[in-house]
């Protein structure tokens, strides 16, 4: 079994993906094992030739570790994960975009913290975005409806040093310290394998978004705990492939179909986290207030970006 199987679900990233897997093999001193697994969601801007002629460029399929699935189409992000799970042999499972940048020393320093905290399910660095500031995803607490009011409406924002308005950024932490999150994000999310069987691994209802927090969520359930470890860190250039991000707008590689696609799974995602995990934890008032919100936030987005 290696140290680290590191699995990129791609869908027309080509150039990024490139970079990404430039920066992985740079970054390791070679002290660790590893393993890295490309799932492609059936890609049409020429990904799979580019993998090939990445591989082609090395001596071997096994100097560079990597592993290729090619799926006939696009059957989201936690259905490839899952795919890609499937060939793992790693200790711990590193599930990384392929809009980012790996910096040295990352991996390994990530990989021994979880070695040294057994009770650790899943960890996270400092997730950098091309304009300095954190990648706020990577850093959260859980949805619950008051924190979701709190965000939505810009109490947040306006709060941020609070605990009682910035639950869900938790802004009011000490970013530079390491410390217990809720969640982290998909974009860089480092988990114990033994962790990742008892939740069973990522749920499949989701197509795009939310999976990384109901991730965390089953996980916490299972008395593991997410931690955020900003010694080290990566590049984020976030959103590129789902094109609904305002960092990304100028470099996304997404089509106005796919950015439709993304922001309707975004918001089915808060529906189905708040079905599977708050439906019988909160009065039927919330409930419907919480399905007038998402459905009303729905709208206005899609209002303002598309037509």
């Amino acid at each position: 079994m290696v140290d680290l199987s590191i699995i990129i679900v791609s869908y027309n990233t080509r150039e990024f993906l490139r970079n990404c897997l430039k920066s992985i093999l740079s970054s390791i001193n070679g002290k660790l094992g590893y393993e890295v697994i490309v799932v492609d969601n059936a890609s049409t801007d020429g990904t799979i030739q580019e993998i090939k002629n990445f591989l082609r460029s090395r001596i071997s399929l096994r100097e560079t570790n990597l592993k290729f699935v090619q799926n006939k189409k696009n059957i989201g992000f936690s259905k490839a994960n899952n795919i890609g799970i499937n060939s793992a042999k790693g200790r711990h499972i590193l599930f990384l975009n392929p809009d980012t940048i790996v910096y040295p020393n990352t991996l390994e320093t990530m990989v021994d913290f979880m070695d040294k905290h057994k009770d650790v399910g899943c960890a996270t660095c400092l997730v950098k975005l091309p304009n300095g500031k954190i990648d706020d995803a990577s850093h959260r607490g859980f949805p619950t409806p008051w924190n979701a009011f709190c965000y939505f409406s810009g109490l947040s924002t306006l709060f941020p040093k609070s605990k009682w308005f910035s639950g869900y950024g938790l802004t009011f932490m000490d970013l530079s310290t390491i410390h217990e999150i809720d969640a982290a994000c998909g974009a860089f999310m480092l988990v114990r394998r033994i962790a990742g069987e008892k939740v069973g691994w990522w749920d499949e209802d989701y197509f795009f978004y939310g999976e990384d927090i109901d991730f965390c969520y089953e996980l916490k359930q299972k008395k593991w705990k997410v931690y955020y470890v900003p010694t080290v860190s990566i590049l984020h250039y976030k959103g590129v492939s789902g094109g609904i991000k305002k960092v990304s707008k100028d470099i996304t590689t997404a089509d106005i179909k796919t950015k439709i696609l993304a922001t309707r799974a975004r918001f089915e995602a808060m529906k189905i986290f708040y079905k599977k995990h708050y439906l019988k934890k909160y009065p039927l008032i919330i409930t419907l207030l919480a399905r007038l919100g998402i459905n009303i936030k729905l709208w206005f987005t899609e209002k303002l970006d598309f037509y």
